[in-house]
């Protein structure tokens, strides 16, 4: 006689970034988590500051394609790209400067 298969699973699926806990650690206290967590975030910060100096560089460049752009962009708009192009790799170049200084 065969067993038909069981209508329900103790098994259930996890998502892929659920955390394990490791139980031959002991237990995290409230001032290592604290100093974890700050560590999370300074390194987070990091890379939101680091996007945004990539950001700054790529907007320079479009700037200075605007610039170069001749009659196809209006005269105003190729002056103020013209300036962003010559002032944002100097500002990406503060915050690189900065970061590196902080963390």
């Amino acid at each position: 006689m065969t067993k038909s298969p069981p209508t329900s699973s103790n098994l259930r699926l996890v998502p892929g970034e659920a955390e394990i806990y490791d139980l031959m650690r002991k237990p995290e206290t409230t001032t290592d988590r604290v100093k974890r967590l700050q560590i999370e975030a300074r390194a987070l910060a990091a890379e939101q500051v680091e996007a945004l100096e990539r950001v700054l560089k790529q907007a320079a460049e479009m700037a200075r394609e605007i610039a170069e752009g001749g009659d196809a962009y209006p005269v105003g708009a190729r002056e103020l790209a013209g300036r962003l192009a010559s002032d944002l790799p100097g500002k990406a170049e503060t915050l690189k400067a900065i970061v590196s200084r902080s963390f």
